[in-house]
């Protein structure tokens, strides 16, 4: 079993704040997106390790669990679910098969969360006065599905592990894994539901099991963020950029495109990639390109020269 010191991968101090951890991952994850290093093993491979650290550090109760165990994780593995412990714990691996490491998945269960079952069977055993077994449907069970942007803009099949509750041969509850494969809709949107009939807690005296239902949480992004369906990405112009207009290479979640930016643009102007966000069909979203001009601190003499000589003959009014 591999241990991963996520504070070191993320470059923090291990007291560091939420927000430290959190500029400290947006910070690498623009450093190493596959989309800005095209054909780099290397890269891609430290963006899933900066990725899984954040998915630690950011949830107070995963990091608090984290550093409890640090290096002696192991030592963890046999603590006890209290009572009242949910039916379902759930874990899901990725499109291609890839995962967490596996210090992560042994205490974490992967990417996931908690579901309100009930107890096992509906959460009653019992029968009519005279003895017989009550026939019921079982309980629906939910449980979490985190995907990332890509993973719901693309869809696809998706392998999920599920730690369901049981009666056992001895008549007491148990806990035994459940393996599914999941169809998820291309586009589909944050707080979707996916409804599996026949998948939730058992039924009584041969009655149907319920059905599971996977509430779909589209995770944060690095470089996008979601405005209902359609995807808003930040794009830093020089302010000669700007004025002249370019060709600027941008990432969406089908993979980057180039894209021309007229001249004269503004900061916070939009330009548009249609077909580009969440939703299918007429639904679909966009992606919006927003324009963030960045101008330079330091400057060598010769620039602030040039700067002053372009603002004693420029005609151009700002306000």
């Amino acid at each position: 079993m591999e241990y991963k010191d996520y504070y070191t991968l993320l470059g923090v101090a291990k007291g560091a704040s939420q927000e430290e951890v959190g500029k400290a991952f947006k910070k690498l994850a623009r450093k190493y997106h596959p989309d800005l290093n095209p054909d780099n093993p290397e890269a891609e491979a430290k963006f899933k390790e900066i990725n899984e650290a954040y998915e630690v550090l950011k949830d107070p109760e995963k990091r608090k669990l984290y550093d409890s165990l640090g290096p002696n994780w192991k030592d963890g593995q046999n603590f006890q679910p209290p009572p009242g412990f949910e039916n379902f714990q759930f874990r899901s691996g990725g499109f291609g098969g890839e995962g967490f490491s596996d210090f992560f998945e042994t205490i974490f269960g992967g990417a996931g969360g908690f579901g309100g079952g009930g107890s096992y069977g509906g959460g009653r055993f019992g029968g009519d006065p005279f003895g017989r077994t009550m026939r019921s449907r079982g309980h629906d069970a939910e449980v979490r599905l985190n995907l990332t942007m890509e993973e719901a803009y693309r869809g696809g099949r998706k392998t999920l592990t599920l730690q369901e509750q049981v009666r056992g041969a001895d008549g007491r509850p148990q806990m035994q894994s459940k393996t599914l494969e999941v169809n998820i809709p291309s586009g589909i949107k944050d707080g979707a539901k996916i409804r599996l009939a026949g998948q939730g807690s058992p039924g009584m005296g041969g009655g149907p099991a319920g059905d599971l239902l996977l509430q779909v949480t589209i995770a944060e992004h690095p470089l996008f963020r979601l405005e209902g369906v359609n995807v808003i990405y930040d794009l830093r112009l020089a302010p000669w950029e700007a004025v002249l207009g370019c060709t600027v290479r941008i990432p969406t979640l089908d993979g980057p495109v180039d894209m021309n930016i007229p001249a004269g643009v503004s900061s916070g102007q939009k330009l548009r990639l249609a077909g580009k966000g969440l939703g299918k069909g007429e639904s679909q979203g966009d992606q919006f390109v927003r324009m963030v001009i960045r101008s330079p601190k330091n400057l060598t003499d010769k620039e602030r020269q040039l700067w002053q000589e372009l603002a004693a003959i420029s005609s151009f009014q700002a306000r």
